[in-house]
């Protein structure tokens, strides 16, 4: 479901200009000692481990627990062709929806023949995914010989580190391709120190799908749809929610994801528990529900992420503190660092 902002808008409206060597390939030697651009007041160069002054007893800090899969595969066709399987959505024991790369697409019936003896079998076409039956459980297969799936922009081969570093420290939930990056900046002690300062956390989950790197591919905003995805915010997570606005405290989202979550959530005007699929996409003009601040790291020009967050704190205010993060050398996306975000001043 698309949000339509009140005037037309264009992808280019959310572009900028970022130099190549700001993208992060690696991530910071210690989590919590990454950057933070906090946005609640002016712009203010911080540090991660500065979060807990601009949180206040009472607020609530809401994560998503997914966990990443290793999704992605080497394969062989069984006509000699080389593949790469990357896993989209585990749909059952042993079946899985995917994207697949090779020098031409399989066709039904094809087997693709992994490194340890299984097999996956493309039985049809799901849009632009692939719908795969596997010769055994998919999860044990991943575990066994699947990869962690780096996003596109990092120009390198993965480490065994990264096993560990693009997975948050609460991670619980198995089914995210790509990490609910905001989160990677928690160790924890940062935890601990937001529970010592009188701050509540709360979960939901939603399983970051690898559409989430995928480009918008029209000009015209209002032309574009999302992938879905699928989200879980259990009652506890509504009922922390409730309390905290009572009691004149702050939701604050770790994520986009967690922002997502929370808004799919509440689309009747209220939050509910929600169990389901959304493909919700947040434009300038979206009327928030649930979410009173965010933590979320750089994202990428012209990206729905971008719009997101533009939506929540104003275009205008977003794109200066990106030309700021750009002079100061913040590095950006998945690996890079941070930002605290406050809804833009009313006029």
């Amino acid at each position: 479901m698309a949000l339509l902002p009140c005037a037309p808008m264009f992808i280019s409206d959310f572009d900028y200009a970022l130099p190549e060597e700001l993208i992060a390939q690696f991530p910071a030697s210690e989590r919590s000692s990454s950057r933070l651009l906090d946005l609640s007041a002016g712009i203010a160069d911080r540090s991660f481990a500065d979060l807990p002054s601009l949180l206040c007893e009472g607020d609530l800090l809401v994560f998503n627990d997914t966990r990443v899969i290793p999704a992605r595969l080497a394969a062989t066709k069984d006509t000699g062709g080389k593949a790469e399987i990357l896993i989209e959505r585990v749909t059952g024991e042993r079946s899985a929806l995917a994207h697949i790369r090779a020098s031409k697409s399989p066709k039904p019936g094809t087997r693709l023949l992994l490194a340890a003896g299984a097999s996956a079998t493309m039985a049809a076409r799901d849009g632009e995914l692939f719908v795969l039956h596997f010769s055994d459980d998919v999860m044990s297969i991943l575990d066994a010989e699947g990869e962690m799936p780096l996003p596109p922009y990092l120009n390198r081969e993965v480490q065994a580190a990264d096993a560990e570093r693009y997975q948050t420290v609460y991670a619980k939930d198995p089914g995210a391709v790509a990490a609910p990056t905001a989160g990677l900046h928690f160790d924890e002690a940062m935890l601990e120190e937001t529970q010592n300062v009188g701050v509540r956390h709360a979960w939901v989950t939603l399983h970051v799908g690898a559409g989430t790197f995928q480009a918008l591919r029209h000009e015209d905003i209002e032309a574009n749809r999302l992938h879905s995805e699928r989200v879980t915010v259990e009652q506890a997570c509504v009922d922390a929610v409730r309390e905290t606005r009572a009691a004149g405290g702050r939701v604050i989202a770790v994520g986009t994801t967690a922002v997502r979550s929370l808004e799919c959530a509440s689309q009747d005007g209220e939050l509910k528990a929600f169990n389901g699929e959304t493909d919700l996409f947040i434009l300038p003009g979206y009327c928030f529900r649930s979410v009173d601040a965010m933590i979320t790291n750089f994202h990428l020009p012209k990206s729905s992420l971008l719009m997101l967050v533009a939506a929540f704190a104003g275009k205008d205010r977003i794109l200066k503190a990106y030309a700021h993060a750009v002079r100061e050398q913040y590095r950006f996306f998945s690996y890079g660092d941070s930002m605290f975000l406050t809804p833009e001043p009313s006029a």
